[in-house]
C-alpha cells in the first residue's frame, strides 16, 4: 500500500483540491492556496465564536456523514475533529484501524470503497504515509470530499490553519497588525516535521517575511533556505525580537540516537525557557501544537505561562476544523 502510495505521490500531487471557481474541493495541504483563499478559512473560522468567544453549533453538516479515518493514533487531533463534526451536526463515524480489514491485508483502495459504499459524504483521514490524502482524493472518492489531517511527514494542513487562527485572533487583532509585520520563530525538529512544512507555507502565503527556523543541524532538512526562511543553531539569536514563537515536539525515537544525544542536552541548546522568551518582543506569543515533552522542548514556566496560547491553539483548532469541513461539505458538486 505505501509503495503504491509513494509511486502515484507526484501524479497525486497535481490534483487540484479546488473547484473551477476556486471554492474548496478537498482540504489535502495549504500549499496551491492563496492569501485570499486562507483569509477565507481564518473568516470563516471566526465565524464559529459568539461575542464572548465561546464556540456556537450550526447546521451546516445536518444529514451528512463523515468519517474519521485515523490510520495512526492522534488523540488530539481526532477529538477536536470529532468535536467539529458534532457542532457542525454531523453523523460521525469514527473507524476502528485496529480491527479494521487494512490489517488483513485488504487494500487502502478497496477499503475506502467499501466504505463509499456506505454512503459517506466526507473522510477525514490521518495516516503515516505521506500523500495518502492525496491518493484517496484522485484515486478512490471522486464524490466525497477529503480532509487531511495529517500524512507523513508531509503535511498537517489543519494545525498550520489554527496556528494561522491564534496568530491572528490572539496578535493580530490585540495589536492591530497584519501578517505581513511579523516575525515568527518555529524551534524543533524542522526535519521531520509536517507541521513545520505546512506552517512555513501558510506563514509566507499570508505575507510573513520574517520566518526563522531554528535547530541543530541534524534536525534542519537540507535545501530548507530555499523556502524562504531564515536558519539559526543558536537559538537566542533567532528568537530575537520575534512576535511569535513556535516550539515543535522531539519524537522519543530521535532522543538517544546520533540526532540527538540525550533531552537534558537538547533542552539546554534548544529549550523556549524564560530568559529566551524574554529575548522576543514584549507580549510575544508561545506556541507549541502538542503535546508537549515539558523540560525537553519546553519549560512548564512558559508552558503555563502569560505568553502560551498553547491551549487557545486547541480550542481554535475545532473552529478551523469546522471551517474547512464546512467550506469543502459547500465545494461538492460545483
Amino acid at each position: 500500500m505505501h509503495t503504491t502510495i509513494a509511486t502515484r505521490l507526484n501524479h497525486s500531487m497535481s490534483l487540484p483540491q479546488l473547484n473551477n471557481d476556486g471554492t474548496i474541493r478537498h482540504f489535502l495541504g495549504v500549499e496551491g492556496l492563496n492569501r485570499t483563499q486562507l483569509e477565507n478559512i481564518i473568516d470563516k473560522a471566526m465565524g464559529y465564536f459568539d461575542k464572548e468567544g465561546r464556540l456556537i453549533n450550526t447546521d451546516e453538516l445536518v444529514g451528512k456523514t463523515v468519517m474519521n479515518l485515523f490510520f495512526e493514533n492522534s488523540t488530539r487531533t481526532r477529538t477536536t475533529f470529532e468535536a467539529a463534526q458534532k457542532r457542525l451536526g454531523a453523523n460521525v463515524l469514527n473507524l476502528d484501524i485496529a480491527r479494521s480489514s487494512t490489517n488483513k491485508g485488504e487494500t487502502l483502495r478497496d477499503t475506502l470503497w467499501n466504505l463509499e459504499a456506505m454512503s459517506a459524504d466526507m473522510f477525514v483521514v490521518r495516516h503515516s504515509a505521506s500523500g495518502a490524502a492525496h491518493f484517496m482524493a484522485s484515486h478512490v472518492t471522486p464524490n466525497v470530499a477529503i480532509i487531511n489531517g495529517g500524512d507523513g511527514w508531509h503535511a498537517h494542513p489543519t494545525q498550520a490553519m489554527l496556528d494561522m487562527l491564534t496568530i491572528h485572533r490572539e496578535l493580530c487583532l490585540r495589536d492591530n497588525k497584519s501578517f505581513d509585520e511579523l516575525s515568527v520563530a518555529i524551534i524543533g525538529d524542522i526535519k521531520h516535521s509536517r507541521v513545520a512544512r505546512s506552517n512555513i507555507s501558510a506563514l509566507t502565503t499570508l505575507g510573513v517575511k520574517d520566518i526563522r527556523v531554528i535547530a541543530p543541524k541534524t534536525l534542519l532538512p537540507k535545501g530548507i533556505s530555499r523556502y524562504g526562511v531564515r536558519v539559526f543553531e543558536d537559538i537566542d539569536k533567532g528568537v530575537a525580537d520575534v512576535d511569535v514563537i513556535i516550539g515543535l515536539r522531539i519524537q522519543n525515537e530521535r532522543i538517544g540516537s546520533p540526532l540527538l544525544p540525550s533531552t537534558s542536552e537538547y533542552f539546554k541548546m534548544y529549550g523556549i525557557t524564560d530568559s529566551r522568551v524574554a529575548l522576543a518582543k514584549p507580549n510575544a506569543l508561545v506556541m507549541h501544537p502538542g503535546p508537549m515533552n515539558r523540560g525537553v522542548e519546553i519549560a512548564s514556566s512558559v508552558a503555563d505561562g502569560e505568553q502560551s496560547v498553547i491551549l487557545k491553539q486547541v480550542n481554535n483548532g475545532i473552529a478551523v476544523r469546522m471551517a474547512v469541513m464546512a467550506l469543502a461539505m459547500r465545494g461538492q458538486g460545483k
